[in-house]
């Protein structure tokens, strides 16, 4: 990343919300993912604005994706890239009639062979903290420029409210819940596990979890990124606080990780479901090569940590309606049981 801009740099940093890429060179992404799901569960749609740019100028271009969490259908609309604008006071990004924002969706898509248009109204969103000195999920590795990709987590849960049309599939999202997040960089992690639901048992949890390798000065490491809120409380586990992974399995039925740190112990088990395919930036452009399903299920247990073989089970759930994603080469991220 040119950093022949700092002072822009420096001001978004305590703004993941905002648009990062007007003064960047080469190739780089940027994308807002809006999870959306009705009350009882029979609408469940994602919706992905975001902006690719490359020196290829064939290849640059805005795009709205769309993954219906029932049928796994994929719908992606290319725009032309000087069909988006973006604005930071208030945040706002608009592509083509498209409005998105901290309060609102708002969908108007007009194609020869296809009408996708909604509106869905936002409650007050639920922020990953932003302090001084961790500015946001990523904490100090936020000051980094050099990020191959960067993570912001926007809400981990608000109300919904509204009613979107993709073609000839009608979602009726009354007293939902929502789930806001972003990337922006160059590249995707060439292989990494994702997984979020706010829908537990106990109405006021909600969890996001990545591991992924991530390049560095010299080779890669695995990094942790792990947000469980509880009411109001946010368990975070993740390499900048120090967390430790014990043990990550991956095969065609389950995810399965351990992770603690000096506090907590969090078990996470995910049964794995059939998704749907999205674009994502890798190899300095846009390829169907995320798998991501929005039914699978999550089983968490959180623990007091009293050593890894003795420690007190203070909270234990079970989510539906859950996203999971599971790419690339995922041999690097396993962890064997007797770690």
């Amino acid at each position: 990343m040119s950093l022949k801009n700092p002072m822009s740099f420096l001001s978004k940093i305590w703004n993941p919300e905002h648009y990062h890429g007007a003064n960047k060179r080469g190739t780089f992404f940027e994308g807002w993912y809006y999870k959306n799901v009705s009350y009882n569960g029979e609408s469940i749609v994602s919706i992905i604005p975001g902006i690719f740019r490359s020196k290829d100028k064939s290849k640059e271009h805005a795009f709205i994706q769309f993954i219906d969490g029932k049928s796994n259908q994929t719908t992606y609309y290319r725009f032309d890239i000087k069909e988006f604008r973006a604005s930071d006071k208030p945040f706002e990004i608009q592509i083509g009639e498209c409005v998105f924002n901290n309060r609102e969706i708002f969908i108007d898509i007009r194609r020869e062979d296809s009408l996708t248009y909604g509106h869905i109204k936002l409650g007050d969103l639920a922020p990953w903290p932003i302090t001084t000195f961790s500015p946001g999920a990523m904490g100090w590795y936020g000051f980094v420029p050099t990020m191959e990709c960067n993570h912001g987590v926007l809400s981990m849960s608000h109300k919904i409210e509204g009613k979107l049309l993709v073609n000839d599939k009608v979602y009726i999202l009354a007293r939902g819940k929502g789930y806001i997040e972003k990337d922006w960089g160059k590249s995707f992690p060439s292989a990494y596990v994702w997984m979020q639901s706010n829908h537990f048992t106990h109405k006021g949890t909600s969890l996001m979890a990545s591991v992924a390798r991530i390049p560095w000065v010299i080779g890669s490491f695995k990094g942790l990124l792990m947000g469980l809120m509880i009411n109001d409380k946010l368990f975070k586990f993740a390499t900048y606080t120090g967390a430790k992974l014990s043990h990550l399995e991956i095969n065609d039925e389950v995810v399965d990780f351990r992770v603690y740190d000096r506090k907590y112990i969090l078990n996470v088990k995910v049964k794995r479901v059939a998704g749907g395919l999205l674009k994502a930036p890798y190899e300095k452009q846009m390829l169907e090569r995320v798998t991501e399903s929005l039914n699978s299920e999550i089983e968490l247990e959180l623990y007091k940590f009293k050593g890894l073989r003795n420690s007190e089970l203070i909270y234990s759930d079970i989510a539906q309606y859950s996203g999971l994603e599971v790419t690339g080469d995922t041999n690097y991220l396993i962890v064997p049981k007797d770690y």
